[in-house]
């Protein structure tokens, strides 16, 4: 088989696809609005359930809603049934998917959760399959075709539950009013988290700052550059704060050559350098750096040095 005959069949997949997900907007109803309500208005989390393929989709969209403001996690229908149930109390929303509505280990669970009183949503291709007529809200994810060619392989089915999974996410963002900032606060570790929630005086460098005195030569400035390693020196002087940047030595040697060895740290220096408090958010600091095209940023509390802050 050659490699254009590869090409096409991954073309003929996601064309197939894309029709799948597609087609959901037309099999939307009030349903989904239902299901969005009554998550909205639930006091408990979200348990998504899903066997096989569709428990692994299901994984994802708990952990999508989880981070997005919508408290959610997976449970395995086949340990749901033999004891993790007991984590599913009367103020949850149970969300089950099912591409056929009758599987197993996901149907038998359907007495509990009526008597447990547990607001229950399905996703499912089939409307008049077991599940659906069990539920409270049905979404309905039929496809007309797998992109798998034996027609067996869940493959279209899996990419509109993801996509359905994905729009009641969203929805329920819109819904809550989620900002970035909450988005943060469940990602610490990413770069959004870094930028809205650490502050200044998590990130600056307070030790081995690069000091020189007004009346250093240049060569005493470069060393003491390269020792701090922020590519700029911090001088104090009776007009004030002021630095001197790589940028400023290599100006200094195209315009005065070996001369500019003779001259001081003054002579090189700018006044009244970019300060920001410790407390400054690091989004607020970056977006400040972004303005003034610089990559650093002297950190100055009750007048006086404190630190340095780089991107």
């Amino acid at each position: 088989m050659k490699q254009t005959d590869y090409q096409a069949i991954a073309k003929q997949v996601f064309a197939t696809e894309a029709k799948a997900v597609a087609d959901l907007a037309d099999q939307l109803d009030e349903q989904f609005a239902g299901a969005v309500e009554s998550i909205v208005a639930g006091r408990g989390k979200v348990v998504v359930c899903g066997m096989g393929k569709s428990g692994i989709i299901g994984k994802k969209i708990a952990a999508t809603f989880a981070s997005t403001g919508t408290p959610s996690f997976f449970m395995h229908p086949g340990e749901a049934y033999h004891g993790d149930l007991g984590m599913v109390t009367s103020d949850d929303v149970f969300l089950a998917i099912s591409n056929s509505g009758e599987t197993e280990e996901v149907v038998k669970l359907v007495p509990f959760l009526r008597d447990n009183q547990n607001t229950l949503i399905v996703m499912t291709g089939n409307p008049q399959s077991s599940l659906a007529a069990a539920s409270h809200f049905h979404l309905n994810i039929a496809v007309h075709q797998e992109a798998c060619p034996l027609q067996l392989a869940p493959t279209s089915s899996t990419t509109a539950t993801a996509a359905m999974g994905d729009a009641l996410a969203v929805t329920l963002m819109e819904a809550r009013g989620f900002a970035p900032e909450e988005f943060a606060r469940f990602h610490p570790g990413g770069s959004l988290g870094r930028r809205l929630l650490r502050r200044v005086t998590d990130e600056m460098q307070t030790d081995n700052l690069p000091l020189v005195a007004a009346s250093d030569d240049v060569l005493t400035v470069i060393n003491t550059m390269s020792q701090g390693g922020l590519g700029l020196a911090i001088v104090s002087s009776t007009e004030g704060m002021g630095v001197v940047t790589d940028g400023d030595i290599r100006r200094a040697l195209e315009q005065h050559g070996q001369q500019v060895f003779g001259h001081s740290a003054q002579d090189l220096m700018s006044l009244s350098p970019a300060t920001v408090p410790p407390d400054t958010r690091v989004e607020d600091a970056l977006a400040l750096m972004e303005q003034r095209q610089i990559t650093r940023l002297l950190v100055v509390a009750d007048g006086e040095l404190v630190g340095v802050f780089k991107k």
